[in-house]
């Protein structure tokens, strides 16, 4: 059974709190882009594409996380809409947050004249990192836990001891993202063994 009491809030700025919750999520996003820039520059993007392209997709994805929330929990905000806006007090889905995501990526796609195929390409395996690291932020909030367990490696949230749901998410994903490396790897060495023969067989 883990025991843990993590504050929410890591630091302070001026009177105002940064929760670690924004900090996992920033970091996942971070280190996610950085895989993400070698591949583009490896097929023969600059080195800043992928700066550029996250400055215009996430605000659109972050729009779509809370949208999405906000739907699936409308009676949390019907009676006082205006807490829409108040994205400090939690309540992002990244179900929504990808289905934007995607939407944006079409429309930057085609006014880059770039296969959209391609940037999903790049992309997938980032965002299964970047996802194993978020999920951490839930695990400091005491959310998104599962039923309650007797399990050894169970949590106690509230009280009560529960499965460690993002911990089964957060390993989940981190496994795609490993197939979807390795697997890329595999399809790139056969392409440039194809490359190499028909170079072959011009001479």
């Amino acid at each position: 059974m883990l025991n843990f009491n993590i504050d929410r809030v890591a630091f302070s700025i001026f009177g105002i709190d940064i929760y670690w919750y924004a900090i996992l999520i920033i970091t996942g996003v971070l280190i996610g882009a950085k895989f993400a820039q070698k591949e583009f520059v490896k097929r023969g993007f600059g080195e800043d594409f992928v700066y550029d392209m996250l400055f215009v997709i996430l605000p659109i994805a972050i729009i779509g996380a809370r949208t999405w929330y906000v739907i699936f929990e409308w009676d949390m905000y019907k009676n006082n809409p205006i807490q829409i806006l108040n994205f400090r007090a939690g309540g992002l889905a990244i179900h929504g947050g990808i289905l934007f995501a995607i939407i944006g990526l079409y429309f930057y796609a085609k006014k880059k004249e770039i296969p959209l195929i391609d940037l999903l390409d790049i992309l997938a395996p980032s965002l299964a990192f970047g996802q194993a690291i978020g999920r951490w932020g839930n695990f400091v909030n005491g959310e998104a836990h599962g039923t309650p367990t007797n399990l050894p490696w169970a949590i106690i949230v509230d009280g009560v001891k529960v499965h460690p749901t993002f911990l089964y998410e957060s390993m989940g994903d981190f496994l795609i993202f490993l197939f979807l490396i390795n697997y890329r790897k595999k399809i790139q060495k056969k392409e440039y063994k194809h490359q190499f023969i028909l170079l072959l067989m011009e001479f």
